[in-house]
């Protein structure tokens, strides 16, 4: 049976190493407990690298990590699937260390307590990478073809024919009001002859 190797590095080497950076450049592989968490996201993963760098920086460990991903995600529209290309970095702090949440909250690089001295690449890796699936992803000929989902008696509209029906759309109490109002006149037009 294959077993999965998670993706870690321990605090207390990064710490106390003599070399001012540790470098990183490493193949992932998602574990099933991720395919788990992104079902509806992440239809495949063909390939993720991390690279980057780690160091010491008291109190914290930094991490500076670039991660290129190859996914297979469903169309935000039709849920048919899309090739998707991500690239990006992403920076953490990690520490031994109990930290107040107030520190936490306040810090502009997410700080994480590492358990049993293990830095956990792997997780991190996995999470930025659902984080940085964008909320619209289309085929390309959604794409090109501006193409909708439609059923039986129901379609998708594109935001701008919302917009421009909604401008076009009379609002039914002004609508009484105005045919009140309508009336009123005629009925003292009507008075007057």
């Amino acid at each position: 049976r294959w077993r999965f190797r998670m993706l870690s590095i321990n605090f207390s080497q990064i710490k106390n190493s003599n070399e001012v950076l540790t470098k990183i450049d490493q193949e992932v592989q998602m574990r099933p407990e991720f395919f788990d968490r992104s079902k509806n996201l992440v239809d495949q993963v063909k390939k993720v690298k991390l690279t980057g760098s780690l160091f010491y920086n008291e109190p914290y460990v930094t991490g500076d990590f670039h991660v290129k991903a190859s996914l297979v995600v469903p169309s935000s529209r039709s849920l048919e699937p899309v090739d998707y290309q991500q690239d990006f970095r992403f920076t953490e702090n990690y520490t031994d260390e109990e930290v107040p949440k107030e520190k936490i909250d306040e810090s502009e690089i997410p700080i994480v307590k590492v358990e049993d001295d293990l830095i956990d690449l792997q997780t991190a890796v996995e999470d930025n990478i659902i984080l940085n699936i964008p909320i619209t992803i289309l085929t390309p000929e959604e794409e090109k073809e501006d193409i909708y989902p439609q059923g039986n008696g129901w379609s998708v509209i594109s935001k701008s024919d919302y917009d421009q029906g909604k401008k076009n759309q009379v609002n039914p109490a002004f609508a009484k009001l105005k045919s009140l109002l309508e009336q009123d006149e005629h009925d003292k037009n009507n008075k007057q002859k």
